[in-house]
Formats: C-alpha cells, sequence, structure tokens
C-alpha cells in the first residue's frame, strides 16, 4: 500500500467515530441505508475537508459553516461540469459525479450546521488594509465593498460565500482562477479583475485572520 493510500485510511479511520455517532441520529425522511450513504459520502469527504469540515491543508477548503445553498450550488457545478478550473477537474468533477439530488442537499445541510473553522493572526498591517478593502472596496477602481455580498462578518448570504475563516492561499487562488477567467464566474469577475495581487494578499490576509 503507498503511503499516501496510508495516510487517506489513517484519516477516514479516525473521523470514524465522530461521524458514526451520527447515523444513528438519522435524518429527517432519510431510511436507514440513505442515512447510512451519507455518513459514509461525508466520512469521504472528511479525508481532504478535515473533520467535521475544518480542513488542515490550504489546498482544500473549509467547509464548516459554510452557506447550505452556496455548497450545493458547487457540488452541482462540479458534477454537471459547469465550474472548471484546475482544481474542480482534478478533484472535484470525480468526486461529485456520483452524488445525488438527496445526498448533495444532505451534504450542504451537514456542513452548513458545523462550528466554523476559527481564524488565524497574521500581518497586522496586511489585515488592516485587507478589512479596509472588504468593507470599502475600491471606488477609484471601480472595486465595491465584498461586505456588500458577503456579509458585515464575511458569513455569508445565501449562493454568497462564508469567507471568514477561510484559508489565505485557497482564497488567493480562487481570486486569480475567476480573475483570469478559468473559473467562470462572471458577477465575480467584474469585481476582481481590477484587483492587484497585491490588493488580494491583504484581502485573504484579513479573511482568514475573523
Amino acid at each position: 500500500m503507498k503511503s499516501s493510500q496510508i495516510i487517506a485510511f489513517a484519516i477516514v479511520s479516525s473521523l470514524y467515530v465522530g461521524v458514526n455517532c451520527l447515523a444513528a441520529e438519522g435524518a429527517d425522511g432519510q431510511t436507514d441505508a440513505q442515512s447510512a450513504a451519507l455518513h459514509k459520502t461525508i466520512e469521504t469527504c472528511g479525508v481532504c475537508h478535515g473533520v467535521n469540515g475544518r480542513s488542515v491543508s490550504p489546498t482544500f477548503p473549509n467547509l464548516a459553516a459554510q452557506t447550505a445553498p452556496y455548497i450545493e450550488a458547487q457540488l452541482h457545478a462540479f458534477k454537471d461540469q459547469t465550474r472548471a478550473d484546475p482544481d474542480a477537474q482534478a478533484y472535484m468533477w470525480g468526486m461529485a459525479s456520483p452524488l445525488s439530488d438527496a445526498t448533495i442537499s444532505g451534504l450542504a445541510n451537514y456542513f452548513s450546521s458545523q462550528p466554523p473553522a476559527p481564524g488565524r493572526s497574521g500581518n497586522a498591517a496586511l489585515i488592516e488594509q485587507g478589512k479596509r478593502l472588504f468593507e470599502e472596496g475600491v471606488p477609484a477602481q471601480q472595486i465595491p465593498p465584498c461586505a456588500s455580498c458577503h456579509g458585515a462578518h464575511a458569513a455569508g448570504m445565501a449562493t454568497f460565500p462564508r469567507l471568514a475563516g477561510q484559508h489565505a492561499p485557497y482564497l488567493l487562488k480562487q481570486l486569480l482562477v475567476i480573475q483570469s477567467v478559468l473559473r467562470t464566474a462572471p458577477v465575480m469577475h467584474g469585481v476582481v479583475k481590477n484587483l492587484s495581487r497585491e490588493q488580494m494578499q491583504a484581502l485573504v490576509a484579513y479573511l482568514e485572520s475573523i
């Protein structure tokens, strides 16, 4: 067995106890088989996205406390291959392809109900710069405040995702693929098209800190 397989097996095993206890609770309107299948899928998600959706790797985003409508929308986009940035193609197209609508809804409900990942401290000056950018935008560059869609504390609203506490490297990568149109997101492309790399780094440092 390859070392990567051993690590994955160990992570899944560590998740089993915490997630398996949820299977006993079941879910409204689900059969025992459907509930067991959902919790098995939650275990699989946890290999990359961490226990209860709090990822330890900046490659994989935190899902804990993410808005349920956003999770659903993205899983459907992965499944029908309309979200086509490189990481989506490499990881999530295959993972989402077998998911039923009911499983997608179950995953969204589960992860959205988990406690959020805590913020991380960082460069105070950079964080303050990012906070101003998030709250005020840059009118001279026609950049609106991020808070107008993502909420005053970046907790997300409906299909606008939670950004608070998200890994800075992951957020930076998403801003870059949206800006370069590797990830199709017309509204967000219009918002971030004029952001400099330095502004992006300040913004994601702030978001990771809250």
